[in-house]
């Protein structure tokens, strides 16, 4: 009897062939993965994640061995009044932060972990000018508004799309406010207050001029006693280049908002008075809300008197007692004032994003905001 070895397998390209399909669906999925779109804000080649939604799906890890933390990806679905901004790293200016990639192009819509509308920019139609109502499983969207809900329209028609909001109130998941007081990080680098060059009493910038508004009815009674001196359309011009220059002759200025909301405490105060160290002279929410964000001694409040007449008083007082004048800047050995810009919102949301994974909706915009 013949002895006959092994058989030999009758297709033996199959293995070969089962390989190079298994290679080539690796490679497939690889650079799906690593698909590269290019960035019009910026015009760089990013590597963008795959849909997916979840919030820790990167498999990398750091010098330690731990696993990090993938980059958000965080679409602003426009510019804020549709004028783009310069960004910044986020772990450079809220500590405490990974870097997020932060896009104002659509494209990656699908691919990204959050979005952000501002209202101003979709309060004409919300319908026509909300994102996509089919969003990708896990994304966020985060509701933006700085104007106060006087000048928010049609909220009512984003109930129920919305995640997180991000405004100037304390209240919002995300708060972005006008300003803020912070310890100075050593001695204060600033020199004394120079009284000398407050060769002026009052100011008021003042763009949007409503003869039936509070503030606009309070100046009329109030100028009739003490005089004011009114920048702004129909008013003395006050050039952008010279602003802080000009205002920061006068002793006192009115940080009068436009409309009366809680927390509603706008650049009036923070850049204009601050900035140009005058004494802001304040009227919108209570002595009380203020003093959330101030030192009691800090400002001046209109609610503190029975009259303007009595104001006009007390500051003409204040001109000629330079000791208690100057008490209105005591706060300033140990503090300093910090300044709202978008590029810090948007690092803002990066920092919440991060610390949130929360997917639950607001119901209502409206209910809460007004």
């Amino acid at each position: 009897m013949e002895l006959l070895g092994p058989a030999k397998p009758r297709w033996p390209w199959r293995h070969c062939l089962a390989g190079l399909l298994f290679q080539l669906l690796v490679a497939v999925c690889f650079f799906s993965y690593l698909r590269v779109y290019r960035d019009d804000a910026t015009g760089s080649l990013m590597a963008v994640k795959p849909v997916t939604g979840a919030p820790n799906r990167s498999h990398c890890q750091d010098s330690t061995g731990t696993p990090a933390r993938p980059t958000l990806l965080i679409l602003l679905w426009t510019w804020p009044f549709n004028k783009p901004v310069a960004l910044s790293r986020c772990s450079e200016m809220v500590p405490g932060t990974a870097d997020c990639h932060i896009t104002a192009n659509r494209q990656v819509y699908p691919q990204a972990d959050a979005v952000i509308v501002h209202h101003w920019d979709i309060m004409q139609n919300p319908s026509a000018r909300l994102p996509p109502r089919t969003r990708p499983p896990g994304q966020r969207w985060v509701w933006f508004s700085m104007e106060s809900p006087s000048h928010c329209w049609k909220l009512q028609a984003l109930d129920g799309y919305f995640n997180l909001t991000m405004s100037y109130r304390r209240d919002s998941d995300i708060f972005t406010p006008y300003g803020w007081l912070e310890p100075w990080s050593g001695q204060p680098a600033h020199p004394p207050l120079n009284l000398s060059a407050k060769t002026q009493l009052v100011a008021w910038a003042v763009s949007n001029w409503n003869p039936q508004s509070a503030r606009v009815r309070y100046y009329q009674t109030l100028q009739a006693h003490l005089k004011v001196d009114v920048y702004g359309r129909s008013h003395k011009p006050l050039p952008r280049g010279t602003m802080m220059e000009t205002l920061s002759r006068y002793k006192f200025y009115l940080a009068f908002e436009n409309s009366l909301h809680p927390d509603y405490i706008t650049e009036k105060l923070w850049r204009n008075a601050m900035g140009a160290w005058a004494v802001p002279v304040v009227m919108g929410p209570s002595r009380s809300n203020y003093e959330k964000f101030l030192p009691p001694d800090a400002f001046i409040h209109v609610d503190d008197f029975q009259s303007p007449k009595d104001l006009a008083q007390y500051l003409q007082a204040l001109d000629k007692d330079h000791a208690r004048y100057l008490r209105y800047f005591r706060w300033r050995e140990t503090l300093r004032p910090g300044f709202f810009s978008w590029a810090r919102c948007f690092c803002q949301a990066c920092w919440k994003l991060q610390q949130e994974p929360r997917y639950q909706t607001v119901r209502s915009i409206a209910a809460w905001f007004t």
